[in-house]
C-alpha cells in the first residue's frame, strides 16, 4: 500500500491541535499536490520538500503524489510541516520503514540541503506531544525551547538524513537540552531617590496586584519606577512561568529559553496600534497585552495613545483575557497583566509644578486630560501624583533608597496571605470575596461612603479602593482593614485625572 501517516501539530492560538500527514502514491501524471487548508508557505513545501530528498540522496517518485494535512478545516501555516510531508513521501515510496513513524511527532522547516531549520510555537506543541505520550522531534536550533516541557521527551535533528537514520534504527539523535538559566538583571529600587510616596504607591501595586497610574511632569522618575515593579513581584510558578513562555513561543517573536522563568515586562511605544496591543492577523498572533502575561505592561505617556487602542484595554483588565476573532476562526489568548501607566499633567507637562512654568490654558488642559476615558481610569487602582525632585536629593552623596530586596520580603509576604485566604492577588478577587474578606468597622465604612460621595466614584472604584485597603492591611500582617488602611486606600484615587486633579 503506498500510503503513510505522519503526525505532527499544527498552531492555534496558544495550542497545538494535532495534524496528521496522509501521503498517498498513485498512477498518473508525476504531480505533488497538498490539501487539507494549507497557505502559500505550506503549498510551497512541495518544491523544498523535493530538493531536499533528492540532496539528502534518496528517489523523489515519479507518481501522483496527494498530501493531505487532517483535519481539512483547521488552517496550516508556515513551513512546520515540511519534515513530516517528506518523511511521508519516503516512507509512502518504501525508501523508509513506515512504522516507526508512529512513536513519534515532528517538526521543522526544510532547506533545500535537507537541513532542518527552526520553528515557531515549538514549545506549546511540546506540552502537547508529551501529553499524547510521544516523543518530538525538532530541528536542533528549536531544541532548547522543546526541552522546557520537561515531562516530555523530545530528540533534535540537524538534518533530513539524520531523521530517516533514527526511523531506520541506525542511529540515536540527541535528546533535547535546556540551556542553564541565567540570572536575572532586575533594577534595584535602590536607585530611586526620594519618591516616598510613590515607592509606597509601587509595593502595594505589588503586594496586591493593582494597576498603577503615574502622573508627574517630565523627568521626575514615572519610567525609573515602573521599570522597578517586576523585581518587587513574587518570583513566577512553573504553571505562570510556561504560560508566559508559551505566548512568547507562538507569537513569532521567539523565545529565550535561558530567561523563559522571568516576568514579561514590555513597554511598547505610544504609536502601537489597537491590533498591536489585543492581537491579530490573518493567523491570529498575540500581541503586547498577552505577551505581558503574569507581568508588567508599562504605557508611557498614556494620553498620546489612540482612543482606539486603549479602549480595547478595558475588557482584558477585567477578565484577563482577550478573544480575537476572524470571519473564519476564534483565538483567546491569556492576559492577566499588570498595568502601569505613566502621563504628564498637561501637554507641556508642567501644570501644577512650583516652578510656574506651564503656560497651558484651562480648556487646553481639560481636552488633554479628557482623552482618558472615565472607565478605562475606573479600572485602575491606583492614581498617584509624582512630584519633581528637588536637586539636594540627586546628589551623587545622597542617600540610596530601600533596596528591590528588602521590598520584596515584604510583597511576597503579603501575597502568601492572600494566597491563603482566597487562592489569589487581592486585585483579583471578585465581588462575593470583596465582601467577604475587606469587611470594615461601622465608622470606617461611613468614612468610605461619604468619601465615594464627594469624589463622585462608581461601585467599581468603591470594590476596587476595598480591595487596595486590604492589600495594604495585608502588608502591615493586620487581619482587619483599620482606619489608616482604608485612609491610605482612599488618597490613592484623590490624584484624578478625569476630574482635573493634579
Amino acid at each position: 500500500m503506498s500510503l503513510a501517516l505522519v503526525n505532527s501539530r499544527a498552531r492555534a492560538g496558544v495550542s497545538a491541535p494535532p495534524v496528521r500527514v496522509e501521503v498517498h502514491l498513485s498512477g498518473g501524471l508525476p504531480s505533488t499536490q497538498i490539501v487539507g487548508l494549507p497557505e502559500a508557505a505550506v503549498r510551497e513545501a512541495r518544491d523544498r520538500v523535493r530538493a531536499a530528498i533528492l540532496c539528502a540522496q534518496f528517489e523523489f517518485p515519479t507518481r501522483r503524489i496527494t498530501v493531505n494535512l487532517a483535519p481539512a478545516d483547521l488552517p496550516k501555516d508556515g513551513g512546520r510541516f515540511d519534515l513530516p510531508i517528506a518523511l511521508g513521501i519516503l516512507a509512502a515510496s518504501g525508501q523508509i520503514r513506515r512504522e516507526a513513524l508512529a512513536e513519534y511527532e515532528f517538526l521543522g522547516e526544510l532547506s533545500l540541503t535537507g537541513e532542518l531549520r527552526a520553528v515557531d510555537g515549538v514549545l506549546p506543541a511540546a506540552l502537547a506531544v508529551a501529553a499524547a505520550g510521544r516523543t518530538l522531534v525538532v530541528p536542533e536550533p528549536s531544541g532548547a525551547e522543546a526541552a522546557l516541557a520537561r515531562q516530555g521527551q523530545a530528540c533534535t535533528g540537524r538534518t533530513l538524513l539524520e531523521v530517516c537514520a533514527l526511523l531506520e534504527g541506525r542511529k540515536i539523535l540527541p535528546p533535547a537540552v535546556a540551556p542553564p538559566p541565567l540570572p536575572p538583571s532586575i533594577p534595584d529600587m535602590a536607585d530611586v531617590r526620594g519618591q516616598a510616596h510613590a515607592r509606597r504607591a509601587l509595593e502595594v501595586a505589588a503586594a496586591g496586584g493593582h494597576h498603577l497610574l503615574l502622573i508627574g511632569s517630565p523627568g521626575c522618575g514615572k519610567t525609573l519606577l515602573a521599570s522597578r515593579l517586576p523585581g518587587l513581584l513574587p518570583d513566577a510558578s512553573d504553571a505562570e512561568a510556561m504560560e508566559s513562555a508559551a505566548i512568547a513561543s507562538v507569537s513569532g517573536r521567539g523565545l529565550d529559553p535561558a530567561r523563559w522563568r522571568q516576568r514579561p515586562y514590555r513597554a511598547p511605544h505610544h504609536t502601537a496600534s489597537a491590533v498591536a496591543l489585543v492581537g491579530g492577523g490573518a493567523q491570529p498572533r498575540p500581541g503586547e497585552i498577552s505577551l505581558a502575561h503574569n507581568g508588567v505592561l508599562f504605557m508611557d505617556e498614556l494620553p498620546e495613545w489612540s482612543r482606539a487602542a486603549l479602549e480595547v484595554l478595558r475588557e482584558p483588565l477585567e477578565s484577563g483575557t482577550v478573544t480575537v476573532s476572524r470571519a473564519a476562526r476564534t483565538a483567546e489568548f491569556p492576559a492577566r497583566f499588570q498595568l502601569v501607566a505613566a502621563m504628564n499633567p498637561c501637554p507641556c507637562g508642567w501644570a501644577g509644578d512650583p516652578s510656574g512654568r506651564c503656560r497651558c490654558g484651562a480648556d487646553v488642559v481639560r481636552r488633554y486630560r479628557s482623552r482618558l476615558s472615565g472607565p478605562l481610569l475606573d479600572r485602575i487602582d491606583l492614581h498617584v501624583h509624582v512630584p519633581r525632585l528637588p536637586p539636594h536629593e540627586l546628589r551623587p552623596d545622597a542617600p540610596d533608597g530601600e533596596g528591590t530586596a528588602a521590598v520584596q520580603a515584604r510583597v511576597v509576604a503579603a501575597r502568601e496571605r492572600q494566597q491563603a485566604r482566597c487562592g489569589r492577588p487581592n486585585a483579583r478577587m471578585g465581588q462575593a470575596e470583596t465582601m467577604a474578606h475587606c469587611r470594615l468597622a461601622a465608622r470606617d465604612q461611613a468614612l468610605l461612603e461619604r468619601a465615594v460621595e464627594r469624589l463622585q466614584l462608581s461601585a467599581r472604584s468603591l470594590h476596587r479602593i476595598l480591595r487596595v485597603a486590604r492589600s495594604i492591611a495585608d502588608l502591615a500582617d493586620s487581619e482587619s482593614i483599620r482606619t489608616p488602611h482604608l485612609t491610605e486606600a482612599l488618597g490613592y484615587r484623590s490624584a484624578d485625572p478625569a476630574r482635573g486633579d493634579p
